[in-house]
């Protein structure tokens, strides 16, 4: 029993450390050994900017101004809204907008059905898919479009930046591993903050998709198109405003992203080469399997704790949990520490997608939800 407890306990170990340090590593290694440059241009083909926005009234005007100021040919940038389901100003106010486009209906059905809505509604080559509390920087249009001057290009993901709080910390170490995705093969998934596509290429998501966007750029890359990635096209928001938002969002990923992978049985196919490869090293690993393994491991590690060596691996576990615990605290009561802030959130990642499993298994996360109001 003991000796099986200690493969288990190694096993479960180098599944973790393979999935935060060793991939990220192995990506970084194969982007410089062997990477594979996209044939930019500089093209403009005209581009619809598309906003879902439900009770945006706050946020609306600053970005639809935000929009047009977008350094692109304004006879080719096409600005559109919509706003299904508001019951605030979201869409008088932008129809204030000479130029700016607004769809809505009275129902509420989410922002994928929103999208699937107004997609045969646009014409233009591109989409630029963007949200309403995120503010995107002049030339981030321009340097994405460059990109589809590859005809092999299907999508193009920018980079999300979030100021402040261990999410701008997640954020940063995410933009590293779509940076070294994108080098030599696709990103695996792309923030709705900030995503390009091709009009053609587009193909309409499940209407209850909690992560539309990471179903549809993981399916433009299952149907043989390369989605990138372009670190100079930036879209950036402000953290969540205290913990327990960031857990009700964290909750939420965590249930979209077991949903995703189960409706991306495609990406599962070894014959797809390194995408398979990234996405389940990526994805599936992190999402799927490690937030299980991470109490396992303190588990398999408890019943060997007879055994010194294993003391001492038991006693860096508590410490590392330990100083998660109180870089919580210290949040709580306003005061953040940039080491122990990294801890928590990791800690308030993986614990938010235990109960994201919960929710998703027991069909209690709508694909509508409390959205989370940041400054």
């Amino acid at each position: 029993m003991a000796s099986m407890m200690v493969r288990l306990y190694w096993l479960f170990g180098a599944i973790i450390t393979y999935t935060f340090l060793g991939y990220p590593l192995l990506a970084a290694i194969i982007a410089r050994l062997a990477p594979r440059p996209v044939a930019k241009a500089p093209i403009t083909p005209e581009v619809t900017v598309l906003i879902p926005a439900y009770n945006e009234a706050g946020y609306i005007a600053a970005k639809i101004e935000n929009s047009l100021a977008l350094e692109y040919p304004p006879d080719k940038l096409k600005i559109v809204v919509a706003a299904d389901g508001s019951d605030d100003e979201t869409a008088s106010i932008a129809s204030r907008y000479a130029g700016v486009t607004v769809y809505t209906r009275p129902e509420r059905q989410g922002k994928a059905a929103a999208i699937n809505r107004v997609m045969p509604l646009i014409d233009s080559e591109i989409v630029l898919f963007t949200d309403a509390n995120a503010l995107i920087t002049p030339g981030s249009l321009q340097r994405m479009v460059a990109n589809f001057a590859d005809p092999a290009i299907g999508g193009v993901a920018g980079e999300k930046q979030v100021k402040g709080g261990g999410e701008g910390l997640y954020w940063r170490y995410e933009s590293y591993l779509k940076r070294n995705d994108s080098a030599f093969g696709s990103v695996m998934g792309a923030a709705g903050e900030i995503f390009a596509i091709r009009r053609s290429a587009f193909r309409p998501t499940e209407e209850d998709a909690i992560l539309e966007d990471f179903v549809l750029s993981l399916r433009l890359v299952a149907a043989g198109w390369r989605v990138v990635y372009e670190p100079g096209a930036v879209a950036w928001e402000t953290a969540a405003p205290s913990l327990a938002d960031d857990w009700q969002r964290r909750t939420r990923i965590a249930a979209g992203g077991l949903q995703s992978v189960s409706r991306l049985p495609e990406m599962l196919n070894p014959r797809l080469g390194w995408p398979f490869c990234q996405y389940t090293s990526h994805r599936v690993l992190r999402w799927v399997i490690t937030p299980f393994l991470l109490p396992a491991l303190l588990i398999s590690n408890l019943l060997v704790i007879s055994r010194p060596l294993y003391r001492l691996f038991l006693a860096g576990q508590l410490a590392f949990y330990g100083a998660g615990l109180l870089g919580y605290l210290l949040t709580l009561n306003g005061r953040q520490s940039g080491f122990l802030r990294g801890i928590t959130y990791f800690c308030l990642a993986n614990l938010a997608a235990l109960a994201g499993f919960w929710r998703y298994a027991t069909g209690h996360q709508p694909v509508t939800w409390r959205k989370t109001r940041r400054s």
